[in-house]
Order: structure tokens, then C-alpha cells, then sequence
């Protein structure tokens, strides 16, 4: 997705991707390629600000990106890819490359990040229906296996993540995608 100028969408199938150099990221010190198509999808939420406003959100994306790697010691921002409440689809590592979300499960999961606190807010139907969209193109192009597992943060481990209200949606989300 590299090689795109500042402000430029991918599209992908639909699912426009802002890709990392439009957000400014840094480079990764290190990418390990996934060996298979990804098992699970895991969402979780950064519990930071709600971003719907793409300067907002270009922001949280390099402070995200910043703490991973230098408070947490991670080769690159966590997650794979990040939804603003404008339902911009932000490119964190991206498709097949293991993330450092969900401790014991990177090796086979896509790990997708709402923005803002999902205890505290509920997430736009714009940010909900690019989730779908991002899911429909990685399954399309091979990326998530077609029977993959939509998981909240939670289910892998002890943690709030993705909040309340985002966790409560996960059903609903699983039946929409059945239906796809």
C-alpha cells in the first residue's frame, strides 16, 4: 500500500484504506509475515479520545504508534489496521503481517482497533460498517480465512478492551457478516 501520496486512499474492494504514509508512521524496526491466512479477527478499542475529524485521528494514530514503540518496546503500532468514528479505515501494519495486539494469539489473528473508549461511547454505524467492508476484502483477497472468528479483546484475554458497548455490538456484527 506504500508508494501512495499524503491523503490518498487505497481502494480496496470498497474498504478505503489510509495508508501509513499518509498518517505520517514511522517506519516498522521489524515486519514477520503471517504464514497463513488470519484464524481470528480481534477487535479492540485504544480507550483514548473518540476521533472523528481525520486531523484528530492522523494525530492519535502517531501517538499510538509512538507509545507502542517506545513505552511497550513494540517493533511497530499494534494493531493491524484502526477505524475512526468517521468510519476511516487507518492502515497500522496491515494484511499478513503479525500484529502485537493480543499477547499469545498475534501469530494468527488480524487485530482492528476502534478509536476512542468504548466504555464510555458507543461507535457510529459509519465506523461499525467499515469494520464489515475491511472484513469482506481481507476474506475476498485471502487474507482472513472465509470461516474466521470474530472476537472482542476480552475473549483472549483479561481486559476491558473493546469496552462495553463495542463488545455488546459483536453479535449483531457476526450475523451481518454470516449474511454477506
Amino acid at each position: 500500500m506504500d508508494g501512495h501520496t499524503p491523503g490518498e486512499t487505497v481502494d480496496m474492494n470498497s474498504a478505503a484504506v489510509v495508508c501509513r504514509r499518509a498518517w505520517n508512521a514511522v517506519d516498522p524496526r521489524d515486519r514477520t509475515a503471517m504464514k497463513s491466512p488470519a484464524q481470528n479477527v480481534i477487535v479492540h478499542h485504544t480507550a483514548l479520545r473518540y476521533c472523528s475529524i481525520p486531523r484528530d485521528s492522523v494525530s492519535h494514530l502517531a501517538h499510538i504508534q509512538r507509545m507502542h514503540m517506545q513505552e511497550r518496546g513494540f517493533d511497530d503500532i499494534g494493531y493491524n489496521f484502526l477505524i475512526s468514528g468517521d468510519g476511516m479505515v487507518y492502515e497500522g501494519r496491515g494484511w499478513g503481517i503479525v500484529g502485537a495486539h493480543a499477547k499469545e494469539h498475534n501469530l494468527y489473528s488480524v487485530g482492528i482497533a476502534f478509536m476512542g473508549n468504548f466504555n464510555d461511547e458507543l461507535p457510529s454505524s459509519a465506523s461499525l460498517s467499515a469494520l464489515l467492508r475491511l472484513l469482506h476484502f481481507g476474506v475476498l483477497h485471502g487474507h482472513v480465512r472465509p470461516d474466521f472468528v470474530l472476537v472482542g479483546h476480552r475473549d483472549m484475554a483479561k481486559t476491558e478492551c473493546p469496552g462495553e458497548h463495542l463488545y455488546a455490538l459483536l453479535p449483531k456484527l457476526r450475523d451481518q457478516l454470516r449474511k454477506q
